[in-house]
Parts: C-alpha cells; structure tokens; sequence
C-alpha cells in the first residue's frame, strides 16, 4: 500500500510540473495572439499585458491609421523607444543591414566600408521573452533596463519578501513596500517604468521539479541569484532546453558576468558554449561561501554588473534571431569589474566545453528525467551551510549563557570594571560599527588559522565570554579556546553568549544597531 501511495504522488507531482509548464506556454501564446490584433489593441484590463495603448478617440484613432498607413508599432511606442530606434544597431526590423564604422581622418584609407551587422530591431525586443531568476541586486537593474528597452514578455521569478537592508543596491523595491513579496514590488516598480511589456510573476523559489516546465516558454534566462545550488540548477536547465544563460555574481567590491550555453547546441556537441559546469566542475566548500550580509556589497558594483546582464542580453536576443550567426562558435568569455583597482574592466578567456561535463557532454548523467524526479541533490552536490541567522549548537548547556544572564554579571561590577574578559570574533569592519563595552576583538578568521594562538594580553585565571553576531562563530572560537587549554582542565569558565549581539538587541538593547 505504501508504495501504491508513493507512485500516486510521485504521478500527481509529475502531472503538477506538467501543468505548470502548459500553463507558462498558454500565457506566453496568448500575449502573442493578443499583439497579432494590432497596436492599438485596448487591454483587457489594468494590470493586463499592455502591450499596445489604446486611443479613446476611435475616430481620431482611425483617422491617424489612414494617414500614416499601418504602423507596426503604436504611437506611443515609437515615442518611447524612439531615442534607441534611430540606433543603426537597433532599428525597427531587426535583419542584417548596414552598421556604419566610425571613420577618422587618420584611418580613412585603410578602412573599409564592410561591415554588414545584424541590427538588434525594435520589434524582435517585443516579441521576445527573457526569465528574470532573483530579483535583488542582480535582477532589479537588469529587469529594468530590459523593461525600459521594450521586451516584450518579462518573467520574474523570486520567492523572498523586501526587507530594509535590500534598498541600498535593489533599485526596484522602497520604503513603502517593505514586507512585499519581491515579485510584487519589482512588478509594481516596473509597471510605473513601462507598462507595454508584459510581467509574468513566478512568486516562489525555483526548484529541480518547477525548473524545466518554467524555463520552457522563454527565449532566454538570466540567472540573478546568489547561492551555488540555484545556479548549477539553472545552468542545467538551460542546457537540457538549449537556451543561452547569463549570469552574474558580486560581493563587496568585486563583480562577474559569464555568457553560458552559448551557442546553445545539444549535450555531445563540442561546439556549443560551455555550462555552468564547465568553468567550475566543484562547487566551493560551504564553510568558504560569504553571503552580502557576512562579506557586504558595494551597490554601484552588483549595479553595473546587472546594468550589463541587460545590454548582453539584448546582444543575445539579436543573435538568437540570426539562425546563421547563432550556429557560430562563440568565444566564451568570463567579464570582471572591480572600481577600486586601476584597471575596473577586464576579460579572461573560458575554455569550452568540458568532454567529461555531467550536463552537456556527451557522457551527460544529469537528464531531465533526474530534474523532474528530484534524483540529483543539488543539496547534497553544493553542500549545506546554515544560514547565519540560524544558531547551531555546537557547545553543551553548561557551556553557553544567556544576553540577560550577561547583562546580569555586567550590572553586578563597578563601574569601567571588567574582571573577566569578553571576546568578539567578528570581523574589524562589523567591530568597528558598534561593540559592547571593554570587548576585544578577535575574528573568527584568525581562529581558523592552524597556526593561531590565544593573545598573550588574555589574563590567566578570570572568566573567558566570547561573542559573535548570531551565536555561531562564538561557539567555533570557545571549541578552540579550550582546545589550546586557556580552560585549565575545566578549573575556568570559557564559554559564550547564546544568540550573539542578535539577541542582545532583541532581549537587552532595542537601541543595538541592526545591519
């Protein structure tokens, strides 16, 4: 009976994914059916596709139509777009045509006058499709500037809410929606910038089950996330459905973008562009990943780098449409961008596909069959590491105290008094924001250091109190305190403060700085 009941769901599950994908086909087909009625089409709704602007007018609307003939685009589109048109890059109808070269009175002998680019076109942007994946520092500029160019159909995919340490670099999201889904918001944000395209919402994070049927219906994938096993699984998606990725990351004061799949030619050929997988075959040891909020991010940096992620993908949707440039090999490239060095700006050459790659070689073991059935555990590939805010417990009861049971022994000592010695181990740039009274810093970093040994300023005999944003490190740093034998067999106290300043604030002080 029970493995009645597991086939059962494991067939209901499947029919789900298979419904979801129909689903994103029918939407996507209807935006295409509904832009076919013309552009001066009138929505069916207010939140509908707004892919044309209607005129109240009929009259003065028809009126219009008979004098300038049949325009392929509405009045206001041409208004809006019009600064990108007159583009010999862009123009309206996006074939092969003549790209004037810059010519100088210096190079004008020897240059010449062949140059014959695929121009981008103003109607190719409107009916096409891109999957916007992440919705934070990444994917608000590059929905952005994708939705101010006049993509057509832009699907947005996350599945977190805003919070206040997101408006310093997301761009779409504010003050007054705090607490919204990002979906929501970055939907809200990107109407009032351009309602003509049309925002599919995907409210809920992207799974190995949902990948494949969501992915389907869209020309092209941008993956804005930030942890690898959401991007090892996009990758593999995009592989298994042949469209082209492009992905970005940043962290502090450093960005990277990389153009995957590209072209994107089925697992086996040697001549489509290299995966996720490809340029890293390992994913990195759990305990290295820095998220923003350990490590920080620099806005202007993870900015730039989205701003880019749009002008490579409308270079892609060009070259999507030119079947015959789309078949050539492509040089794949990995592009960096740090504004605190002296070159800001630079390029390293990627190999290509890799012949042993699990995805788009020829050996492939991951299928979409092993999507579908959640068979690969990109969990257990990548590795877990709690997030932050997540307190672990490492140290046993007797080992740890409370922030009131600290307060406690802070109210007990005279004043500018401190007979034991309380350590932080975060960072110097979290140190320096704020600390508690008489607290040495210590980072955590240092107590990873094989070589490392306790301070000689530490006194000999008083208690040892060590703590930490959340509660972790503190309990890693106590582990080796006593591992170096500063307890003395058990004769003092090392021990740490449960919860870290994160409790601090929410059990002592309300007025603790929160970042």
């Amino acid at each position: 009976m029970a493995d009645d009941d597991g086939n059962s769901a494991a067939r209901l599950r499947s029919r789900i994914v298979d419904l979801e994908g129909e689903l994103a086909r029918l939407k996507l087909d209807l935006v295409a059916a509904e832009r076919e009625n013309g552009p001066d089409r009138k929505p069916e709704d207010g939140k509908g596709s707004n892919s044309g602007n209607s005129n109240n007018n009929n009259s003065s609307s028809s009126s219009s139509r008979n004098r300038t003939g049949n325009l392929p685009l509405s009045l206001e589109e041409y208004k809006r777009y019009g600064r990108q048109m007159v583009m010999p890059e862009i123009g309206l109808q996006g074939t092969c045509s003549y790209s004037p070269p810059l010519i100088t009175q210096k190079n004008r002998k020897e240059q010449k006058i062949t140059a014959m680019t695929p121009t981008i076109g103003q109607l190719l942007l409107k009916k096409s499709s891109v999957l916007i994946i992440g919705l934070g520092g990444l994917g608000c500029p590059a929905a952005t500037y994708l939705a101010g160019a006049g993509v057509g159909t832009i699907g947005l995919v996350d599945g977190d809410v805003v919070e206040t340490s997101n408006l310093h670099r997301q761009i779409a999201h504010s003050t007054e929606r705090l607490g919204w889904g990002k979906v929501e918001s970055a939907v809200e944000y990107l109407r009032g910038l351009n309602p003509l395209p049309t925002y599919i919402t995907h409210p809920a994070p992207l799974t190995p089950q949902t990948a494949l049927p969501l992915l389907t219906p869209y020309d092209l994938i941008l993956d804005c996330t930030d942890h690898p096993t959401t991007r090892y699984l996009i990758s593999d998606a995009c592989v298994l459905l042949s469209k082209p990725l492009v992905t970005a990351a940043a962290l502090r004061a450093e960005g990277q973008l990389m153009v995957l799949n590209n072209p994107p030619l089925p697992p086996g050929d040697a001549d489509g562009g290299p995966c996720y997988r490809c340029v890293f075959p390992q994913p990195p040891a759990p305990e290295t990943l820095v998220s923003c909020g350990e490590g920080g991010v620099l806005g202007p940096v993870v900015g730039v780098m989205g701003v880019l992620m749009a002008g490579e993908t409308v270079k892609l949707l060009a070259i999507e449409a030119q079947k015959e440039q789309q078949q050539k090999k492509q040089t794949p490239s990995l592009h960096l961008f740090s504004p605190l060095i002296q070159t800001p700006f630079r390029t390293i050459r990627l190999r290509s596909r890799r012949t042993n790659c699990a995805v788009c070689s020829s050996s492939a073991t991951i299928t979409r069959a092993a999507l579908l059935t959640n068979t690969f555990s990109y969990t257990a590939f990548c590795g877990h590491r709690p997030a932050a805010t997540t307190t672990t417990n490492i140290l046993h009861a007797n080992e740890r105290i409370s922030a009131q049971e600290y307060n406690a022994i802070l109210s007990r000592q005279p004043p500018d008094t401190l007979p034991h010695s309380l350590i932080d181990t975060r960072e110097p740039p979290h140190f320096q924001l704020c600390s508690l009274p008489n607290s040495i810093n210590i980072p955590i970093s240092l107590f990873h250091s094989p070589d490392w040994l306790p301070p000689s300023s530490l006194p000999a005999a008083s208690p040892i109190y060590v703590i930490c944003q959340h509660g972790n490190d503190s309990q890693l740093a106590v582990r080796r305190l006593k591992d170096a034998g500063l307890d003395r067999g058990g004769k003092r106290f090392i021990g740490d403060i449960r919860g870290g300043l994160r409790a601090w604030r929410e059990e002592i002080d309300e007025e603790w700085p929160e970042y």
